[in-house]
């Protein structure tokens, strides 16, 4: 093996590792398969069943099908998951029938279940999928007034960064790789090609049904090029005969958030949806910073004021309409969706804090038809295929045109020319075409066998809106992209799964060069990275509750449109970054314990390594003139390494326990600058403005019953603690004020009482209690103490 992977030979040897041990069909066996549904036929992902007394066993793939080889005799099967109550079915097998069809549909239910996901606090554990992944279940948090990323805040090893509040840039870290490193999909397709108006940070929690967090090793489901991680939105497949649900949230700083869902069925196989959300907030709340003072011309560093921002309001409007067919002989889903939103930004800040802006604004909109074909059980029930394919075209239009500056006082003056940042009025207009496909084989020896395959194409025209006539590009940013992987599920033992798999990656890039040294004059370069990834992942579980999970990959990370073309804006892009490629390796142990049935408790911990070559790194730059910009750069090589720890505890149905410690060391391992062949300064030291120890706590109290029947009182504590850090290089100084992120630690207060079953609910909250300067990216500080008023009403099914 080692000559193999001298030779570049690998990813051909584990192809060869993933076909050839399932050829031969096994005799004198009985094969049994089928799908794990719910009670409207939905598929129920990653099921699991047991023979009862046995070991022996089978987990559901990600579309609910399953398929386990028993010689004749007879059993007692029991299907169990999350949500759902477990259900027992005694079999008795004879060759005489060699293959046998068998589909469980399972009741929704609130309860627990016992060796399948602990969940506590809205968390649940993939325990018997190989790959290290918790599922986030959005319904303990739809009353409240949280964002998509305030929830995925919970999730253990994840750090949610933001630029400031509402509607400001976020990004997440995940286990030490954060932004681009980390892909996010909204049901299968990748966020960054929906538009600005679809992050994180705007979609209410509502929006989805769960959100899927996979750490380490990405399954080959996805067919991305992620390095760090997976974050999947998943929004609701169910359908229901009528629903209607509302809400409508005010609080501080001038916020108010809103969401509207209707849907229900059209005839017996039809149905409809429609979601429509709205976030609008001025962002008025104080900061600390040193300010400029306009009759000397100079800031002084060491006297900090208590300014409030002026120039920050956001607000975006979304719409999400859905239409399709789901039963029928020629198809068990068809699906069209579309999606519009708009956004209007004012920008209050550059890169640093000390920057500050006026007038300075952004306003776009995007519109997106999506179109989606489930088919399950072809070939006599061994096929799945799914096909999407989607368009997103969006314009995005940033204005600084104005002759004027400011100061953090709101005082303005004359500047010495046009534009805050640099005299612009652009218009971008992108369009972006994604199509996928995903297919999964059950062969007869009791394998799985998975291919997947996504091509993106991207395309940027960005025009001149400054003169009279709208002047635009002569060579536009171009990608396309196209991931293809294979995998293997092999499960020799019920309590033993493994899962080999390899990827392919293909990359094309055109866009524009300067051939003087002034910029005046461009030419289009274009040229193509191809290159393969493989790897494996295992799960074990070794009875009384203990599960163990290992996996590794070598993993690549094409450049995103960013780093390639930049934003138009602060972000300059750069032509010709390298791909990112690291050996990452996993090492997971839970242990799931249940007494009773009041008492439930998981404890979890992990070892992540990452030995990560052409890094590429976002650094913050001066431009000259008081303007600062941010360029990417391949960086030679990075070792991560962390530890993830993890406890959650249940009590009966009335408390809630949670916690989670991450610590990720990610260093600088190039031991010689490339550029002028001298020793790095560097080496050894952390990779600046990340952050490596940070963790939180949960509580939430429950009382039934308070108001009456179907009444509930819910009483939420949690935290999150982010020790210090350095957003440049620690070689530069650590204890230099202006280098330094400082400890933080940020409390949050939540009550909400429903009424009916949870058909009218009321919810207060209070942020950051103790009113903390908190802080995510170089200085940037977040908002203070907030407090918001959610009302929601759901009725119907």
């Amino acid at each position: 093996m080692h000559h193999l992977l001298q030779r570049g030979l690998a990813p051909y040897f584990l192809l060869l590792l993933l076909l050839a041990p399932t050829l031969a069909e096994a005799q004198g066996l009985v094969t049994l398969r089928g799908r794990v549904l719910t009670t409207e036929g939905q598929a129920i992902p990653y099921a699991g069943l047991q023979l009862v007394g046995s070991r022996r066993g089978a987990v559901a793939d990600s579309l609910g099908g399953y398929q386990l080889q028993l010689p004749e005799g007879r059993y007692r099967l029991r299907v169990s998951a999350l949500g759902y109550q477990s259900q027992q079915r005694e079999l008795v097998l004879t060759t005489r029938t060699p293959e046998l069809q068998l589909d469980f549909r399972l009741v929704a239910s609130s309860r627990q279940l016992e060796g399948v996901e602990i969940v506590a606090r809205g968390i649940g554990r993939l325990q018997r999928s190989p790959y290290n992944a918790v599922t986030l279940e959005s319904r303990a948090y739809r009353s409240s007034t949280k964002s998509l990323s305030e929830v995925l805040a919970a999730a253990p090893g994840v750090k949610v960064r933001q630029t400031g509040g509402v509607g400001s840039d976020t990004n997440v870290s995940l286990d030490g790789f954060s932004g681009k490193h980390v892909k996010v999909f909204i049901d299968g397709i990748p966020q960054e090609g929906l538009g600005r108006s679809f992050g994180l940070n705007n979609i209410p929690i509502s929006y989805a049904e769960r959100i899927e967090v996979y750490r380490g090793v990405v399954p080959v489901d996805f067919a991305t090029d992620a390095i760090g991680g997976v974050i999947n939105i998943v929004t609701s497949q169910r359908t229901r005969p009528w629903y209607v649900d509302a809400s409508y949230a005010a609080g501080s700083f001038a916020t108010h958030r809103s969401t509207l869902s209707v849907g229900g069925r059209l005839g017996q196989a039809g149905f409809f949806g429609v979601e429509a959300f709205q976030n609008y907030s001025r962002n008025n709340y104080w900061v600390d910073t040193p300010v400029q003072d306009f009759a000397s011309g100079t800031i002084d560093l060491d006297r900090v004021e208590h300014v409030q921002r002026f120039h920050d309001t956001y607000h975006n409007e979304a719409v999400v309409a859905k239409l399709g067919l789901q039963r029928q002989p020629w198809a068990d889903r068809l699906q069209l969706s579309l999606r519009y939103a708009q956004y209007y930004k004012e920008i209050q800040t550059g890169v640093r804090q000390s920057i500050v802006f006026g007038e300075r604004h952004r306003r776009g909109y995007s519109w997106s038809p999506t179109l989606e074909y489930v088919r399950r059980q072809l070939l006599d029930g061994r096929l799945d295929l799914t096909l999407m394919t989607s368009y997103t075209q969006a314009r995005g239009t940033l204005v600084d045109t104005t002759a004027y500056k400011y100061n953090w006082r709101g005082e303005r003056e004359l500047g010495l020319g046009l534009g805050e940042q640099g005299y612009t009025h652009n218009r971008d207009d992108e369009r972006t075409w994604t199509a996928s496909l995903s297919s999964l084989l059950r062969l007869r020896s009791g394998a799985t066998l998975k291919l997947s395959h996504q091509f993106s194409h991207f395309t940027r025209e960005t025009s001149s809106l400054l003169a009279r006539q709208v002047v635009g590009t002569d060579i536009p940013d171009r990608t396309a992209k196209a991931v293809t992987g294979l995998s293997l599920q092999l499960r020799p033992q019920g309590w033993l799964g493994t899962t080999l798999f390899a990827k392919h990656y293909l990359q094309r890039v055109s866009g524009a060069i300067a051939t003087t040294g002034l910029q005046g004059q461009f030419v289009r370069h274009s040229y193509a990275t191809s290159t393969f990834g493989y790897g494996l992942a295992s799960s074990a579980e070794l009875g009384r509750g203990w599960q163990l999970k290992a996996s590794y990959e070598r993993a690549y990370r094409l450049p995103s449109i960013t780093e390639l073309f930049g934003d138009n804006d602060l972000d300059q892009g750069k032509l010709g970054l390298r791909p990112e490629y690291s050996h990452n390796l996993n090492l997971n142990a839970s242990w799931s314990h249940r007494l009773g049935e009041l008492h439930q408790l998981l404890l979890e911990g992990g070892l992540i390594w990452r030995d990560t070559r052409d890094y590429i790194q976002r650094t913050v730059q001066n431009n000259g003139g008081g303007h600062w910009g941010a360029s990417y750069i391949n960086y030679g090589r990075v070792h991560t390494r962390g530890l993830n720890l993890g406890l959650h505890y249940d009590y009966s149905d009335w408390l809630s326990l949670g916690g989670n410690y991450t610590l990720m060391d990610v260093r600088d391992a190039l031991a010689t600058d490339p550029t002028s062949g001298l020793p790095n300064v560097g080496y050894k030291h952390r990779m600046p403005n990340l952050p490596y120890s940070f963790g939180g706590l949960e509580l939430s109290l429950r009382r039934k019953g308070i108001l009456g029947e179907g009444s509930l009182l819910s009483l939420g504590y949690d935290n999150q603690y982010t020790r210090a850090f350095t957003f440049y290089s620690e070689r530069l100084g650590v204890n230099a004020r202006d280098f330094l992120v400082p400890d933080q630690l940020a409390h949050n207060l939540t009550m909400t009482l429903s009424l009916a079953r949870e058909r009218y609910a009321l919810s207060l909250e209070c942020r950051n209690l103790t009113d903390a300067a908190l802080y995510d990216n170089y200085s940037l500080q977040k908002a203070g103490r907030a407090l918001y008023a959610k009302l929601r009403v759901h009725l119907g099914h």
